[in-house]
């Protein structure tokens, strides 16, 4: 005891001090991991490369390639038909019989449901890579996020078994960020969806982040570097030609109102089509699925014969056909544009609701369709079209507005920027409106029990 420096006693209401919620960061730990991460964002980012460029070549091969070399000038008409049905049987077979369910249900939207098990890699892997080069209407974001993460956390339980929940979760999210640093336009894109996702906040999402920032950084270079050194280009949504934009008119704010009350309606639609159609599928996958692939085939035949267009147009996720189709928009009627919004929608809704993919993709394509077909109006160029479509309809099938802004401003460079306040509007509008179409609806009060009068007979 010192008397010189006697200790107060503490009142029975003292509290502790609160913990400091970024003391992790300080620590010597939460350095390795940092390094950890800028290594594992290296063999991650090069394999995202190899699965897009493997989806994309598949894409290629088998309706191009194929189809010449057994003898026809190009492919036939019929040529999806066979193609998707057995795209059906290999992925009905994955979620059979492979470990896990070989991937999330991409009608329930884009979520972060944590890093798959190891065993469950070869299953998403497989059901993705057919799902998206066979021509299913999906995309390959949410795979890649569930390999990044799944391998990430597969590697760090190996390398340390004793690692706790939250560094296997931390790590798993960096490499998420990795497989996805570029495909979105930037690095920043990929972060900002990956957050919003989560839904993490304060201290946590920051300590999250920065690994992920550093991963993702790692995986952007590996991106452009591997592109480069291959020779098979960089492999990024990001439109290469963007249609010139001018300063908003107040014309524009009116159709941001319209595009958003549009696609809102629109992916309330998609979505519920794809829930409704899901129902059966589990108790009846391996005939369903191919079926569903038919379906997808059929819907992709019919935009062609009616229209002239390539039935490519309703096939595959849309992120190589973006930027075609609003290279050659002057080539599409209004007719033609609304025969693909509800073929490819159709097919889309079809896609979510039996194969394996991610729901953002054709999402951004349906919206930037979208958006061309009401730049055929007076008042709506067509940059702001596009850009209102691709942020409105997005958000409606994905509900992240912050994400959904940041695509349309990213994807499109100066003509979005130039459009982001009209951007806004369209997304705020479709949010609020497929956030007010998807509340459930409350049971109907039960009746009152009638008072029964003391003294009655």
């Amino acid at each position: 005891m010192n008397p010189g420096n006697p200790k107060k006693p503490e009142a029975p209401g003292d509290a502790p001090p609160p913990a400091d919620p970024l003391a992790p960061l300080r620590t010597r730990a939460y350095a390795v991991l940092l390094i950890l991460t800028a290594v594992l964002g290296v063999p991650l980012a090069a394999g995202a490369f190899g699965f897009l460029q493997l989806t994309g070549h598949l894409q290629h091969w088998l309706y191009s390639s194929l189809p010449v070399a057994l003898g026809f000038h190009t492919a036939p008409v019929w040529w999806p038909l066979p193609v998707l049905a057995l795209a059906g049987i290999v992925v009905g077979a994955c979620i059979r019989y492979l470990p896990g369910t070989s991937g999330h249900e991409p009608a329930e939207g884009f979520k972060m449901t944590g890093a798959p098990g190891g065993a469950e890699l070869p299953g998403i892997a497989v059901a993705a890579i057919v799902s998206i080069g066979f021509g299913a209407v999906i995309g390959p974001e949410a795979p890649l996020v569930a390999l990044g993460g799944g391998a990430a956390a597969l590697v760090i339980r190996l390398l340390k078994p004793a690692a706790d929940a939250r560094t296997v979760s931390v790590v798993g999210a960096a490499g998420s960020f990795a497989a996805i640093s570029t495909l979105l336009g930037s690095p920043l894109t990929g972060a900002f969806l990956l957050m919003e996702a989560s839904g993490l906040s304060g201290a946590t999402l920051e300590i999250a982040l920065l690994p992920g920032l550093v991963a993702s950084g790692i995986g952007a270079l590996i991106f452009v570097g591997l592109g480069s050194w291959t020779g098979l280009g960089a492999v990024s949504l990001t439109i290469a030609h963007p249609p010139h934009a001018s300063s908003p008119t107040a014309a524009e704010f009116g159709w941001a109102l319209v595009l958003g009350v549009g696609c809102a309606l629109f992916g309330f639609a998609l979505r519920r089509c794809a829930l409704t159609l899901r129902r059966p599928v589990p108790r009846a996958r391996l005939w369903l699925t191919p079926v569903a692939g038919l379906a997808v085939a059929g819907l992709a035949i019919a935009y062609a014969e009616g229209t002239g267009h390539a039935a490519s147009d309703v096939l595959f996720s849309g992120q190589s056909g973006l930027s075609p189709l609003i290279a050659n928009s002057a080539g599409y009627s209004v007719g033609a544009l609304v025969l693909l919004l509800a073929c490819k929608g159709l097919a889309y809704s079809v896609s979510m609701a039996a194969f394996r993919g991610g729901p953002v993709f054709p999402s951004l394509f349906l919206g930037g369709a979208a958006g061309l077909m009401l730049s055929h109006a007076a008042g709506l160029s067509e940059a702001a079209g596009v850009a209102m479509g691709i942020g409105a309809m997005s958000v409606a099938m994905l509900g992240l507005p912050m994400t959904s802004v940041l695509l349309a401003a990213l994807l499109l460079g100066g003509a979005g920027l130039t459009s982001l306040p009209l951007v806004i509007v369209a997304v705020v509008v479709s949010h609020v409106l497929s956030v007010r179409l998807a509340a459930p609806h409350p049971a109907p009060a039960a009746p009152a029990p009638t008072p029964v009068r003391s003294g009655a007979p």
